[in-house]
C-alpha cells in the first residue's frame, strides 16, 4: 500500500489492506484516512479474514462498516445486530470471559438494561457533575508536577505519562474510591487489557491471553476487595453506591462491580487519556486552532467534540447479526460480524463537512466517538467531556508554554488509538 499524506492515495491497491494487521495501525493518520475513504466510496462492507490470537480458534471474518449511515444503522438496532455474542474482541472468546471484561458493553437486553439501570441511578449527570471540582484540582495537581518535573530537568516531559495518563486515571480512582497504594497497579494492569498485543505492553507474544487474562483478575481483584470493605464500612464513593443500589430487589454482585470498574477504567480512563494526548498532538499540528481557543474559552464545548470526533479513541465495536436481513442494499446472514469503525465514520463527508479539517469551531457535529445511537452509547460521555475541557483550560493556564518536539509512539493496535508516548518541552517563553 503507497500513501502520500499529503498528495492523497496513490495508487492505493484495496486488495493490499489487512484491517486485522496491527502494523497497519500504526501507519500515519492519514495513510489510514486514506484507506477508509476508499473503503466507504468502493466496499463499504469490506471482508477481512479475522487476527490469530494464540489458543483461540480462528473465526469466520467479519465486515468492516465504514459509512455513517451503516454503523448508525447497525447501532440502532440490538435486536437484529447484538453486543451479547462480543462486542469488545474480533474473536469469539467463551461467554463468562465475554460478560466479564466486556461487562455492559457486552451485554443485550433485557439484562444488559437492568443492569445499566443499576448503574445509572448512581452515575448520574447531577453526581457526576459534583466531580467537575475534584476534575479541575486532580488537573491543577497533574500540571504542577509536570512544571516541576521539567523545571527541575532539562524542560522535557512526556505528554502521556506526566499529563494525560495522570488525570483521568485519578479522577476513576478517586470516583470509585481506590486506595493510593493500589493506583500503580491499576494503570499497568488497565495498559495490558487495553494493549491490543502491542509487543512493549505484552511480553510474551506466544501467550497473550494469559497476561491479559492476569491482569483482568488482578484488577478484579482490587475492586472485589473494595465493594466488601464497603458493605461493612459505607464511604461515600461510588462503591459504595453501587454495593448498595437496586433495581427490582436485585443488587449487582461483587463480581459485576468489579466488571463495571474495568469498564471505567476501559471507558473511562484510557479513551480519556488518549482523547486528551491525541488533542494535544492535534493542537500542536494545528497552532492557529490553539491559538484561536486559547483567546476565546467560549470555543469549548464545540472544541472538546472536534478532538473527540479527531481522535477516535475506540477504534471499533464489534457486533453479530442475529438474523438473516439486509441493510442498505447489503445482505447479511445470522452470525456475521460487523465491525463498526468509528474512526472512519466520523470523517464521512456525507455527514461532515471539510471532514479531514481540525475545526475547534465544528457545529454541528454528530460524531460517534462515544458510540452510535442506541442503548450502548456511553454512559460516562458528560465525564468525559467535562475532563477534557477542564484539562486543555488548565494546560492553556498553566503551562501555556508545552511545546510537543518529537513524533508520538503510536499503540500498535486496532481497537484502541492510543499513543504510548509524546514528547515535549517546557519552553519557558508564555
Amino acid at each position: 500500500m503507497s500513501v502520500d499524506a499529503a498528495a492523497g492515495p496513490a495508487q492505493l491497491d484495496l486488495d493490499g489492506v489487512d484491517l486485522s494487521d496491527r502494523d497497519f495501525w500504526v501507519r500515519p493518520p492519514a495513510e489510514r484516512h486514506a484507506v477508509f475513504d476508499l473503503l466507504r466510496r468502493e466496499r463499504p462492507f469490506a471482508f477481512f479474514a479475522e487476527p490469530e490470537v494464540p489458543m483461540l480458534e480462528p473465526g469466520p471474518g467479519y465486515y468492516a462498516v465504514t459509512r455513517y449511515a451503516d454503523l448508525d444503522a447497525i447501532s440502532s438496532q440490538p435486536a437484529v445486530f447484538c453486543s451479547g455474542e462480543g462486542a469488545v474482541s474480533i474473536t469469539d472468546i467463551p461467554a463468562d470471559l465475554n460478560e466479564f471484561y466486556g461487562s455492559l458493553i457486552s451485554m443485550d437486553d433485557p439484562r444488559h438494561a437492568k443492569i445499566r439501570r443499576i448503574v445509572a441511578k448512581v452515575f448520574t449527570p447531577r453526581m457526576l457533575e459534583q466531580l467537575v471540582g475534584s476534575v479541575q484540582q486532580i488537573a491543577e495537581d497533574v500540571l504542577d508536577a509536570a512544571r516541576r518535573k521539567a523545571d527541575d530537568g532539562d524542560g522535557s516531559i512526556d505528554v502521556v505519562a506526566d499529563v494525560a495518563a495522570p488525570i483521568p486515571l485519578r479522577v476513576i480512582c478517586d470516583m470509585m474510591g481506590v486506595p493510593e497504594e493500589d493506583r500503580a497497579q491499576i494503570l499497568a494492569m488497565s495498559n495490558i487489557v487495553l494493549s491490543g498485543g502491542d509487543p512493549e505492553l505484552i511480553e510474551n507474544q506466544d501467550d497473550p491471553l494469559t497476561a491479559f487474562l492476569e491482569a483482568g483478575m488482578a484488577l478484579a481483584g482490587v475492586m472485589e476487595r473494595l465493594a466488601a470493605e464497603r458493605l461493612e464500612r459505607p464511604t461515600d464513593d461510588l462503591t459504595t453506591a453501587l454495593v448498595r443500589s437496586e433495581v427490582d430487589g436485585e443488587r449487582l454482585s461483587h463480581a459485576e462491580i468489579a466488571s463495571f470498574f474495568i469498564l471505567l477504567l476501559v471507558a473511562g480512563n484510557e479513551t480519556t487519556r488518549n482523547a486528551i494526548s491525541q488533542g494535544v498532538l492535534a493542537l500542536s499540528e494545528h497552532p492557529e486552532q490553539r491559538a484561536r481557543w486559547r483567546s476565546d474559552p467560549t470555543l469549548g464545548r464545540t472544541a472538546v467534540e472536534e478532538i473527540v470526533r479527531w481522535a477516535s479513541p475506540i477504534t471499533w465495536m464489534r457486533r453479530t447479526a442475529t438474523q438473516d436481513g439486509e441493510l442498505n442494499g447489503f445482505r447479511f446472514r445470522a452470525g456475521d460480524k460487523f465491525l463498526l469503525f468509528y474512526a472512519a465514520a466520523n470523517r464521512d463527508p456525507a455527514v461532515f463537512a471539510d471532514p479531514h479539517v481540525f475545526d475547534l469551531a465544528r457545529d454541528p457535529n454528530p460524531h460517534v466517538g462515544f458510540g452510535g445511537h442506541g442503548p450502548h452509547f456511553c454512559l460516562g460521555a458528560h465525564l468525559a467531556r467535562r475532563e477534557i475541557a477542564v484539562t486543555f483550560q488548565a494546560l492553556f493556564d498553566r503551562l501555556p508554554d508545552l511545546d510537543v518536539t518529537g513524533e508520538p509512539d503510536r499503540l500498535r493496535s486496532s481497537f484502541v488509538n492510543g499513543i504510548k508516548r509524546l514528547p515535549a518541552r517546557l519552553t519557558g517563553v508564555r
